[in-house]
């Protein structure tokens, strides 16, 4: 059987539509590829993946750079230069996967199996079937000459765990060099979105007095102080009008643990929460008020966090890039956003908040489920939108 992608020739355009070309590296064999990688996270293991995707852009003129925030958790920083003054348009994407779940699979999670238009592995939506597009991307762009602006691609490890690896290349002074205007190839079924919710993630930790079950008056329950804890985090407020795109905040008590054994009395109990952010409502002062609402008897740890992000809908670049949608999607997109992160959290201030659009070939619902999968037509359909939107940003016509 042969192979096709959407790698477009200026001498093979029909009606301003890219025209499939026969190639060994096509939008699904390099999905498979990338999802033959095992980059489960924990423990990640990014490093192989990382290196070929770099051997890829190595290979057709990016000058690469292999960034470690620990043994085997790489991040790659891509860079194709531009011939005038304008700032790059930047790709980014993540390589490594949340763990398979306890579920049983009934694809292998690492095989790429094909059955009609849906291709299965353990980060086929979120987010490699992205990161195989962006690859094809810009591998057709260095093909092209006298591009006005430079192309950057960030393929990051760790963000799954609160994007480690973005914080990391950020805090490396000029390892990202400058962006105008940022893609982020997150599962949105290739639909632009113009921001996402933050994340703030605390663990809180009530303290009691051991004693022996059969006489807890001796003792001070600490399973007890965690319980009226919940109870009054399901009552929190935030005190905040909700974002006109983003909605308001939301908390999740997501784990509770306590006590050591069934017949003593727990001096000890620990609750993880998640709350998802939106502009103007800054983690600490958030840290505070449920410090507040708890009261000092309960510690309130900071465990990790990242920003919510928002771009004007009428920005120009954003307008420009909906138009490009409009002709791939049948339909002029609407103002939209994710309540998931993304990389784009710590990317966009380090660029100093370049215009950031979310737009991914994968299907949200999908992300972190068992047996995940992508739409095949959903790559090809993303790797011609970036193309587009990146021969735009360059002054490159088809």
């Amino acid at each position: 059987m042969k192979a096709y992608s959407i790698l477009p020739s200026i001498n093979n355009q029909t009606n301003g539509e890219i025209e499939l070309v026969e190639s060994d590296l096509n939008p699904l064999s390099l999905t498979q590829k990338l999802l033959s990688f095992n980059t489960v996270n924990p423990p990640g293991n990014e490093r192989d993946c990382a290196k070929y995707c770099g051997s890829l852009l190595e290979e057709v003129g990016f000058e690469v750079k292999y960034l470690e925030f620990a043994d085997k958790r790489t991040s790659v920083i891509a860079h194709m230069r531009g011939t005038g003054g304008k700032p790059a348009i930047c790709f980014t994407g993540h390589l490594d996967t949340v763990p398979l779940g306890t579920a049983a699979w009934h694809k292998d999670p690492f095989d790429g199996e094909v059955n009609g238009d849906r291709v299965y592995g353990r980060g086929s939506s979120d987010m490699k079937a992205g990161v195989a597009a962006m690859l094809l991307m810009a591998r057709r762009l260095a093909k092209m000459s006298n591009a006005e602006a430079a192309v950057t691609l960030i393929l990051t490890a760790g963000e799954e765990t609160c994007c480690e690896g973005a914080y990391h290349v950020a805090r490396l002074g000029n390892a990202l060099g400058e962006a105008g205007a940022i893609i982020v190839g997150e599962p949105t079924f290739n639909y632009p979105l113009i921001g996402h919710k933050g994340c703030v993630r605390f663990e809180l930790t009530t303290e009691g007095v051991t004693a022996h079950a059969s006489m807890p008056e001796l003792g001070d329950n600490a399973i007890h102080k965690a319980a009226l804890a919940v109870t009054k985090l399901q009552e929190f407020d935030f005190h905040t009008s909700a974002h006109p795109l983003l909605g308001a905040p939301t908390l999740n008590i997501g784990t509770i643990s306590g006590g050591i054994n069934i017949n003593s009395v727990p001096d000890k109990a620990r609750i993880g929460i998640d709350i998802r952010t939106i502009p103007g409502k800054d983690h600490k002062e958030i840290q505070e008020s449920i410090q507040e609402a708890l009261g000092q008897d309960i510690k309130v740890k900071l465990l990790e966090e990242a920003r919510s992000i928002a771009t004007d809908f009428e920005q120009e670049w954003v307008q420009q890039v909906c138009e490009i949608m409009a002709g791939i999607l049948g339909e002029r997109p609407a103002p939209s956003a994710a309540s998931f992160f993304t990389d784009a959290s710590v990317l966009t201030p380090a660029y100093d908040n370049p215009p950031t659009i979310i737009l991914g070939p994968g299907e949200p619902a999908m992300a972190h489920k068992t047996d995940e999968y992508c739409y095949i037509s959903k790559i090809e359909e993303a790797t011609q939108a970036y193309v587009e939107i990146a021969m735009d940003w360059c002054g490159l016509e088809a």
